[in-house]
């Protein structure tokens, strides 16, 4: 574990192969299972508005960024923490930040699974 953070450093699980609606049906599943509801709140909105429409590197970057701390995706998304150098490029966490400004005000809920 890295002194500077509380989070553990565990390896992504790798997925090689992995069929790209298989790919799709986790990575709605895991934005909504995070365990910590704000993100829960914010990720499976996001998910469920943009992965269908997403091709395989979209997919990718947004399950690379799942493997980051819950709290982490969160305040960057909202501007509470400043977004590290390997996030700063990535069109999808600038999607997500879109996202989470709610400029419509729409009422958010947990979309169905």
């Amino acid at each position: 574990m890295d002194i500077d953070t509380p989070y553990p450093n565990l390896p992504p699980i790798p997925r090689p192969n992995e069929p790209l609606e298989k790919k799709r049906a986790r990575l709605v599943y895991q934005s909504r299972k995070r365990g910590i509801l704000e993100t829960d709140l914010l990720l499976s909105t996001f998910s469920k508005e943009n992965l269908q429409s997403f091709d395989l590197a979209q997919l990718e970057e947004y399950d690379k960024l799942l493997d980051e701390p819950d709290w982490d995706i969160f305040y960057w998304a909202t501007d509470k923490k400043t977004v590290p150098d390997r996030w700063q490029n990535s069109p999808v966490l600038a999607m997500i930040r879109q996202h989470a400004k709610n400029e419509k005000k729409v009422v958010l809920r947990m979309p169905e699974l």
